[in-house]
């Protein structure tokens, strides 16, 4: 007799998932575009994007034909061997970059801690033992391992886990005086998101990131740039370095690289690459054949004018509707970012809101982020219609009237 399988239900996730996400009381089933289904079939329109994963909407035909097709092919060889579509991958990027070396990963965690690994061993081996510092940024984000969570500079994040990796400094972002005040020839790496997302989506001053170069070359210090959100067609360029003239030793990018599989790479030079060996660092799973073939997929379509293009145009919509619902409902006192990383900073009336105007966004039909308690974020596909942009920040103006409303 077959045995009855219980219904999934939201109540299923605090039944069996450990309580560390607090996720929304729908599960979405299906998704095409920019527009995804719930389990009772109500629509939403997606300005969330997976957290900027989903940077060609949801199941793209090209994807989807390039994980069947390489699933009937090869799916998994470990970093014992080598495989074709990481090859043909890798090469796409240092094509397309500064990069004459990449690595593959899983996640922006695992390359961001693979990039703080290879800073500290390169400096170790080519410079000094004591050449240990790595200087970041408060309210940055790099990722949840103990290593990358400590470099982020958001205590609530990191505290609680015992001692911390040593050697870290935080110093306020976009403040090119206090990094000298700390820099000196200890320092191994600085590391920074040229747009800080979880941190309130704040871009870097083209000032201050050519400091930074200019400090790094000063002490010989690796300048590191976290791209896993803002890279790989977000800002309107493949990465955000391009758009500000200052090119990194080393840069990480995920998410949007695999356009919603799982892959991260981390890009660097020749001689910095050269600092590790065979065993310095590995992965069983990093550049494994289907995660390959999908990004090399969604490389090939991001990379192209028509997408980068399109960027600027599809931001300008999205900062005329939020102008809009501004000058209705009196909500925000900053509209920032760049491309479309959009970050729409709450009045000091709605601080600390954030989340009842995401939630009441889910309630009007459109899925979008908070960037901390006060930053609404949006993240959306880089080839989201102009119709669905349109209906969705209307879903997510009535959203922002419910909210008011209710105050």
């Amino acid at each position: 007799m077959a045995t009855v399988q219980p219904a999934i239900t939201r109540a299923t996730f605090d039944e069996v998932i450990l309580p560390i996400y607090a996720p929304a009381e729908f599960i979405p089933v299906k998704g095409q575009g920019s527009r995804v289904w719930d389990q009772q079939g109500k629509e939403y329109i997606d300005f969330a994007g997976g957290i900027a994963v989903t940077a060609l909407g949801h199941c793209h035909p090209a994807l989807v034909e390039a994980l069947k097709r390489q699933g009937e092919t090869l799916w998994h060889t470990s970093n014992v061997f080598t495989n074709e579509p990481a090859l043909r991958l890798g090469r796409k990027l240092i094509d397309a970059t500064f990069a004459e070396r990449v690595v593959f990963m899983n996640s922006g965690t695992e390359a961001n801690e693979t990039a703080f690994k290879l800073a500290r061993y390169y400096a170790s081996t080519r410079h000094s033992p004591y050449k240990s510092k790595i200087i970041a940024f408060h309210n940055a984000f790099h990722g949840r391992s103990l290593f990358t969570v400590s470099v982020g500079g958001q205590p609530k994040y990191s505290d609680g886990f015992g001692p911390k990796p040593a050697d870290i400094i935080h110093v306020p972002f976009n403040d090119l005086h206090a990094v000298a005040a700390v820099m000196d020839d200890h320092t191994c790496a600085v590391v920074v998101e040229p747009i800080q997302g979880e941190g309130g989506v704040t871009a870097a001053t083209p000032a201050f990131l050519q400091g930074l170069r200019e400090l790094c070359d000063k002490h010989q210090a690796l300048l590191v740039f976290d791209e896993v959100q803002s890279g790989m067609g977000r800002t309107g360029s493949l990465f955000a370095y391009m758009h500000y003239g200052v090119t990194p030793d080393i840069l990480t990018t995920a998410k949007a690289l695999g356009g919603g599989f799982p892959v991260s790479a981390m890009l660097t030079t020749q001689d910095i690459a050269s600092a590790f060996h065979v065993g310095s660092h590995g992965s069983t799973y990093g550049g494994n054949p289907l995660a390959s073939a999908v990004a090399g997929a969604a490389f090939d379509i991001i990379n192209t004018p028509e997408v980068l293009n399109g960027v600027s145009a599809k931001r300008e919509q999205f900062v005329g509707h939020l102008q809009q619902i501004d000058a209705q409902f009196d909500v925000f006192s900053e509209i920032r970012g760049m491309g479309l990383l959009i970050g729409a900073e709450l009045k000091p009336q709605y601080k600390g809101r954030a989340r009842e105007f995401l939630h009441a966004g889910a309630q009007a039909g459109v899925m979008v982020l908070n960037a901390g308690p006060d930053v609404m974020r949006f993240a959306p596909s880089l080839v989201v219609e102009s119709a669905d942009i349109d209906e969705g920040m209307a879903r997510f103006a009535r959203a922002v009237g419910a909210v008011v409303s209710a105050r």
